[in-house]
């Protein structure tokens, strides 16, 4: 692959999970050293915070664990699917979402729930921290954690 491969993370308002799921990868990408081979991005399935920086109580709890997040949000369109090798979804109403988008089926192959790349976690989706408290951010970069781990050995894999 003469490009970089390319890794979408989506959640609603790309302002909590998958802004900090981009930071997780990115750290794990860089300290693999693959910074060259893979790109990571995310993106909402919603506008409303087209610009903006994640969450602070997110970015708090990534900061605690030595993640920078510091993306801008914005919002997923028919050009990202396509652009990217694999996008993941935290959850099924955002899956449904970005299948819609998806209005040809071109890009079913590559579209996936973030949680299926989890081995240490059991639940299916990544929950939006947004309207409760402290812990929910911690669980997020719980599943973030294990699930980026295992995209990488996804990604690692398909590169070999």
């Amino acid at each position: 692959m003469s490009r970089p491969y390319r890794v979408l993370f989506v959640c609603l308002g790309n302002i909590c999970r998958s802004p900090a799921a981009e930071g997780v990868m990115r750290a794990l990408v860089e300290a693999e050293g693959m910074a060259e081979r893979i790109t990571v991005r995310s993106a909402g399935t919603a506008g409303w915070h087209t610009g903006k920086l994640p969450d602070q109580r997110m970015r708090n709890a990534a900061q605690n664990r030595g993640y920078n997040l510091c993306s801008r949000a914005r919002q997923v369109n028919e050009d990202e699917l396509s652009a990217n090798d694999l996008v993941l979804v935290m959850d099924q109403p955002n899956l449904r979402d970005v299948r819609s988008i998806d209005r040809e089926g071109r890009h079913t192959a590559k579209i996936h729930l973030f949680c299926d790349f989890c081995t240490d976690h059991e639940e299916k989706e990544v929950p939006d921290p947004y309207y409760g408290g402290e812990q929910g951010f911690e669980l997020v970069l719980d599943l973030l954690e294990d699930g980026c781990r295992g995209v990488l050995a996804h990604v690692r894999s398909t590169l070999a």
